[in-house]
C-alpha cells in the first residue's frame, strides 16, 4: 500500500488514491460523521450549475461529487489523475464522461468551462499555484471557480479538539473501514499543513481570480472559496 508524503509526489498521491478507491466514499462518510454530504450540497449551491453549462469537476475521484451538477442538466466532466478512482467511478456512473488529467496540466483548451470546481483535492496537488492558474485558463471569461477544502477552525477550543481528532482518532477509525489506513494518516498531516482561509484566498488572487471570497462550513473545518474570471 502507498502512503504519500507531504512533498506530494504525483505518482505517490495517485497510487495512494488507487489503493483506497473501492471504499473511498464509505470511508469519507464515516470519518466526516456524514458531514461530507452536507458539504457537497453547499458546493452544488455555490457552483449553481445550469442546463447546458459546462462544468469541470476536478479531483472528482469516483464522480460522486459530479452527480449534483449532472442532475441540473449541465454537462459535467469529472476529472482525476487516479486511474483506480476513475475505474470505480466509471463502473458506478457509466453515463458520465470521466477523464484522466493532472491538475497542473489539464487536458482541455482555453476558455471551455462555465464553472470549475475542486473539492478536497487541491490540498493533494504538488503545485497549488499552477493548478489554480490551470483552472483559470480553462474557464470562460465571466466564469467561476468554487474550491471546497479542509481548513482551519475559527474557534480556538474547537480547533484544539479537532486537531486531536485528526491525529489520534482518525487513524484507528480509518483502520477499521479503509483498505489503506496509512493514507488517512497522510490526510490528517496534509490538513494540518494546509494554508488557512486568507492564505488560500491570496493564492487565488495571485492566479488571476477576482472577487475572491470564502465561507466557513462546520466552524471552519471546511472552507468554501469562490472567485471569478474577468
Amino acid at each position: 500500500m502507498t502512503r504519500a508524503s507531504l512533498d506530494k509526489q504525483p505518482h505517490e498521491v495517485a497510487s495512494m488514491f488507487d489503493d483506497v478507491a473501492e471504499k473511498y466514499d464509505l470511508t469519507n462518510d464515516v470519518l466526516s460523521l456524514g458531514q461530507d454530504r452536507v458539504w457537497r450540497k453547499q458546493v452544488a449551491r455555490a457552483v449553481d450549475a445550469r442546463p447546458a453549462q459546462k462544468i469541470l469537476d476536478l479531483a472528482a475521484g469516483t464522480a460522486t461529487s459530479s452527480l449534483p451538477f449532472a442532475q441540473t442538466g449541465a454537462y459535467v466532466v469529472p476529472c482525476d489523475f487516479s486511474i483506480g478512482m476513475l475505474r470505480v467511478g466509471k463502473r458506478n456512473h457509466p453515463h458520465l464522461p470521466l477523464t484522466a488529467g493532472d491538475a497542473t496540466r489539464l487536458p482541455f483548451k482555453d476558455d471551455v468551462f462555465d464553472a470549475v470546481t475542486i473539492s478536497f483535492g487541491l490540498r493533494n496537488v504538488q503545485q497549488t499555484e499552477t493548478a489554480l492558474r490551470e483552472l483559470y485558463r480553462v474557464t470562460k471569461p465571466g466564469g467561476r471557480v468554487v474550491i471546497c477544502e479542509f481548513s482551519h477552525p475559527t474557534w480556538t477550543p474547537f480547533r484544539t479538539v479537532y486537531t486531536e481528532y485528526l491525529m489520534r482518532a482518525l487513524p484507528p477509525v480509518a483502520r477499521a473501514v479503509s483498505s489503506n489506513p496509512d493514507a488517512y494518516v497522510y490526510l490528517a498531516e496534509s490538513i494540518r499543513a494546509w494554508p488557512d482561509q486568507p492564505a488560500l484566498a491570496a493564492l487565488l488572487q495571485k492566479a488571476g481570480w477576482s472577487n475572491v471570497a470564502w465561507r466557513n462550513l462546520t466552524g471552519g473545518v471546511v472552507a468554501l472559496h469562490r472567485g471569478f474570471k474577468a
